[in-house]
């Protein structure tokens, strides 16, 4: 039976991004092209503000090797990512940004990586053109989330990669709600190696990641692939109750020994106050672990699509929203 699969997926989460995604385009066609004429463009619009989604439907008409999808609501570019992971079909899938600075060329440097039997190969950007702002909150996202997790990671490796069609199935198979694309695939295990690629500054628009933005993401990072923060809270707990025991003994001496009256007011609403506000600390913890409990429990769909146009199984576009469980074990 003859396979009419793709050879080549292109995935890109697609916000705030529509001045670029022409260029975009062209610049993969004709990257891609040198590779393999068989082959697919899918651009999430993650319910972008501008006009990026009457944009991608412009390039679905003038290419049926572009598709696309436009989500309900903004529900986070690594949803977009496993949105359009659900839906590509290549034999190698790669995942990259709409800013171009993931820059189309490089991908053959990924591919031609893969002939050394690896099934992953991500790009590490050798230097990278954001400001120093930029630079700066990702090194503390990092440096953060590597203490609580006891990870290593590289802060010059993000999205983009070239994967395998078995690496993207066992993806496919992991639908929990707190979703980080490159720390899923490294989880896996697959063999993965990384080139060095030129990084370019934004073509258009900025990012939507401020420092408030990345902290929320290694928080959500650290209570998904660690208990770190409750083990630490407890040894912290221990470590205050022996230094209260110890002053404890130490008052005790004064009083039996030294015949030294003691202050009472001033040390016991301190150590109440102090004590207090480490009890609301560690229960702040602990709820926030049953808090992800609890939404992994509900079972909402990690998207929908409100909207999708160019997939060929169709035909026509679908205007009815689409619901994506959680508990869906593969692509569409």
């Amino acid at each position: 039976m003859k396979n009419n699969n793709p050879h080549l997926s292109v995935v890109t989460p697609v916000y705030g991004c529509g001045e670029c995604l022409i260029q975009l385009y062209n610049r993969l066609k004709e990257t891609l092209e040198r590779i393999t004429r068989n082959f697919e463009i899918i651009m999430v619009e993650d319910c972008s503000p501008d006009q990026s989604w009457s944009v991608i439907q412009q390039l679905t008409n003038r290419d049926n090797r572009v598709k696309g999808m436009k989500l309900a609501k903004n529900f986070g570019q690594h949803v977009a990512i496993t949105a359009g992971l659900d839906e590509a079909k290549g034999d190698w899938v790669v995942v990259m940004d709409c800013d171009l600075q993931d820059q189309p060329e490089e991908i053959t440097k990924l591919y031609a990586k893969t002939a050394d039997g690896f099934d992953v190969v991500f790009a590490r950007r050798q230097e990278r053109h954001d400001t120093f702002i930029k630079r700066w909150e990702s090194k503390l996202y990092y440096k953060v989330f590597d203490y609580f997790t006891e990870n290593k990671s590289d802060p010059t490796i993000a999205n983009f990669s070239i994967s395998s069609r078995k690496v993207i199935q066992n993806f496919q198979q992991l639908r929990e709600q707190n979703r980080n694309f490159p720390l899923f695939i490294k989880w896996m295990g697959f063999d993965t190696a990384a080139v060095n690629v030129e990084h370019q500054a934004r073509v258009s628009g900025t990012s939507s990641y401020n420092l408030s933005k990345l902290m929320n993401l290694a928080i959500d990072g650290i209570v998904a692939q660690s208990n770190k923060p409750l083990r630490l809270s407890i040894k912290f707990g221990f470590l205050l109750s022996f230094g209260a025991l110890l002053y404890g003994f130490y008052l005790m001496y004064q009083y039996f020994f030294m015949f030294e009256p003691l202050p009472g007011w001033t040390s016991l609403m301190v150590s109440i106050y102090f004590v207090g506000g480490l009890i609301f600390a560690n229960l702040g913890v602990l709820g926030l672990y049953l808090g992800k409990v609890f939404n992994e429990v509900k079972d909402r769909p990690l998207y929908i699509v409100q909207e999708s146009v160019g997939f060929q199984e169709n035909n026509v576009k679908k205007t009815a929203p689409t619901v994506h469980s959680r508990n869906e074990q593969g692509g569409l």
